[in-house]
């Protein structure tokens, strides 16, 4: 089993640049990195991760409610703590970091994996 809290990501990570567009990573790329990984495809997996690129390109650091209020804000009925149970589970698969203040990014091989298919699409 994987630690729960892997350490925060090195700074040597390609992290997706702010000057592309969050739509630029469409659903079928996140869905090839989740299988990728081992992981199913499912709509809340595809909204907490598209959630998580948007905010990064805004420049914005959020967590589970960070996430949660987002996804509220698109009118999607997701409870509490089944986005905190995704989060968790990307966490443990390693696909993404929770830091010490509780916000949580993509690891260095998930955003090296989305960089990469983003300038191929």
């Amino acid at each position: 089993m994987h630690d729960a809290f892997p350490e925060a990501a090195p700074s040597h990570c390609s992290l997706p640049r702010p000057d592309r567009e969050p739509a630029s990573l469409c659903n079928e790329q996140i869905k090839a990195m989740l299988r990728h990984f081992g992981l199913r495809t499912s709509l809340i997996r595809l909204k907490v991760i598209h959630t998580l690129l948007q905010a990064h390109l805004e420049g914005a650091h959020i967590g589970v409610r960070g996430v949660h209020g987002r996804l509220q804000g698109e009118q999607l009925s997701l409870s509490f703590v089944s986005v905190r149970e995704v989060l968790k589970r990307l966490t443990q698969e390693r696909l993404l970091t929770r830091h010490t203040d509780n916000t949580f990014s993509m690891t260095c091989e998930v955003q090296d994996y989305l960089d990469a298919k983003r300038l191929n699409a």
